[in-house]
């Protein structure tokens, strides 16, 4: 089974968002790891840190079957993810030749694939109003209420 549509449109979403507000900060991280680090951060305060330990180890056993990449990526115990990512310079080299996949080039297939099994997880368990949820205090100032739901709702 593969990362469903919507998911990993949500996610295309999130490292496009990502994409373009880490061209303000400081850090050289992938957006890929910027979202995974919201994540964390949001659900390790809903979950602790154990339950997104272990969720994030799932999501990131679901992605390998689909993306061979991650193969080098690992879940530390604290939920931190390790062995992924792209530098800014490299990401702003493929955005230039192609915005409209910024989010692609920057997370390659791995990264919207990692991260949409991670939203996929959270729909699950969480359910489709409290996820959205702690997706909008996440990123207040992204699109995420046009996206369609797994169900075919508007979210």
């Amino acid at each position: 089974m593969t990362a469903t549509p919507g998911m990993r449109d949500l996610a295309h979403r999130l490292l496009t968002y990502e994409a373009g507000a880490g061209k303000d900060s400081e850090p050289i991280e992938s957006p890929t790891l910027r979202v995974y680090e919201k994540l964390r951060q949001g659900l390790g305060e809903f979950a602790g840190v154990a339950g997104f330990q272990s969720l994030a180890s799932r999501a990131l056993t679901l992605a390998r079957t689909e993306a061979p990449s991650l193969s080098a990526a690992r879940i530390s115990a604290d939920g931190a993810l390790h062995g992924l990512g792209q530098s800014l310079d490299e990401f702003e080299s493929q955005i230039n030749k192609d915005k409209d996949r910024a989010a692609e080039y920057a997370a390659g297939e791995g990264g919207i694939i990692l991260i949409a099994r991670l939203l996929g997880l959270l729909l699950i368990f969480l359910g489709e109003a409290l996820t959205l949820s702690l997706l909008r205090v996440t990123w207040p100032g992204a699109a995420l209420d046009d996206c369609n739901s797994e169900n075919g709702r508007k979210a």
